[in-house]
This record gives structure tokens, C-alpha cells and sequence, in this order.
């Protein structure tokens, strides 16, 4: 596993009211959700950023209200075409 250092002011984490551990989680978090609503990676790479498993990361996405699926009325067009 890499490890990715960044420096941080030490206000940061008393504005936030974070340790520096649970700051680092949620810009994780954060960092996933951002890429993922972005339509950069995937469900299964944004947990693995995130450090949770699929299921955890659907519930962090539901708690930004973050869309899980997408349909165009494209696709949807087509779908109801085939019944």
C-alpha cells in the first residue's frame, strides 16, 4: 500500500473538531464521493479510497444524497421498448 503525506495546519483539525486520523478518513471519504458523483471511478474503487466496503460506501452516499444509478430517458426508452 502507497501512503500519501500532506501537510496540514494545525488549526485545520480544531476548526473541524477532528484528530488528525478521523480528518484523514473523512478527506478519503470525501475524495471518493467527489470522484465517484464525477463519474470518474466506480462504486468498487471510490470504497476501496474511501477504506469502507461497497455496502458502507452506498450508505455514505446515501447520506450526501448522492445518486447510485443513473438513467438517461435514453436507456429508459429502450428498456421499455423491449417489453
Amino acid at each position: 500500500m502507497t501512503t500519501v503525506a500532506i501537510e496540514l495546519p494545525d488549526e485545520v483539525f480544531s476548526a473541524l473538531r477532528r484528530s488528525p486520523p478521523e480528518f484523514a478518513q473523512q478527506m478519503r471519504l470525501a475524495a471518493a464521493i467527489h470522484w465517484y458523483a464525477q463519474g470518474k471511478i466506480s462504486q468498487e474503487k471510490a470504497a476501496l479510497i474511501a477504506g469502507l466496503d461497497r455496502a458502507d460506501f452506498l450508505a455514505a452516499l446515501a447520506a450526501e444524497q448522492i445518486d447510485v444509478f443513473e438513467v438517461d430517458l435514453d436507456s429508459l426508452q429502450r428498456e421499455l421498448e423491449r417489453v
